[in-house]
């Protein structure tokens, strides 16, 4: 991770992956895994994390806006975030697992919705300058498998909802992104067994650990 001027001891990693990847399955076993080694987990989500943040999920799961006003509600939502949340853990030492973070900004709101990339850039740079996840866990599968896997009993929100054009969008950028910055970035596929998955995870713990 990046550090600016406080010291942050603590471990940020960051999970992501286009709806119905899978991704949310595995925090749990990874919160579980730390903590059975004595670290101090804090697992938190975005958009959410906070009181504020969480009342402009709501509003950005489910109500139409304009695209910049998205992409500027997802980063003042993540600023609070870490003033809140993030960065006030890693520096007691926690680690911290979120749900999403800014790679998931750069896949929806560039790579599935067309904003300049430029843009994103700029925001990430004001918003966090110093700071970048110790590790991004991307949970890759195909287009149709990751349609298989919502949930069809519940109701879907926006996103969820796009067309498949916009996810194989989502996906291409993640991609991109993994391959630009594969140091942080394991791709990990999701279309393996639970066992299988969970075994690659440990092993990319054990080096971070």
């Amino acid at each position: 991770m990046k550090r600016g001027a406080t010291q942050l001891t603590g471990k940020f990693i960051t999970f992501e992956g286009i709806d119905g990847a899978g991704k949310s399955t595995h925090i749990g076993f990874v919160r579980d895994w730390l903590a059975g080694r004595g670290k101090r987990v804090v697992a938190t989500r975005e958009p959410g994390g906070t009181a504020l943040g969480e009342k402009l999920r709501a509003l950005l799961l489910h109500e139409t806006m304009h695209l910049e006003t998205e992409a500027l509600l997802m980063f003042a939502s993540r600023r609070e975030h870490l003033a809140q949340v993030i960065e006030p853990a890693l520096a007691r030492g926690d680690w911290v697992l979120s749900d999403r973070f800014t790679d998931a900004s750069f896949a929806y709101q560039s790579g599935g919705r067309g904003l300049d990339r430029a843009k994103l850039e700029a925001l990430e740079a004001w918003v966090h300058p110093r700071l970048q996840p110790d590790l991004t866990l991307l949970f890759d599968v195909p287009l149709a498998v990751a349609r298989e896997r919502l949930d069809a009993t519940r109701s879907l929100d926006k996103f969820e909802r796009e067309e498949a054009d916009f996810f194989e969008k989502c996906r291409n950028e993640y991609l991109r992104r993994a391959a630009q910055d594969p140091g942080r970035i394991v791709v990990v596929d999701s279309t393996r067994s639970i066992p299988a998955i969970q075994e690659q995870l440990g092993h990319v713990l054990e080096k971070l650990l």
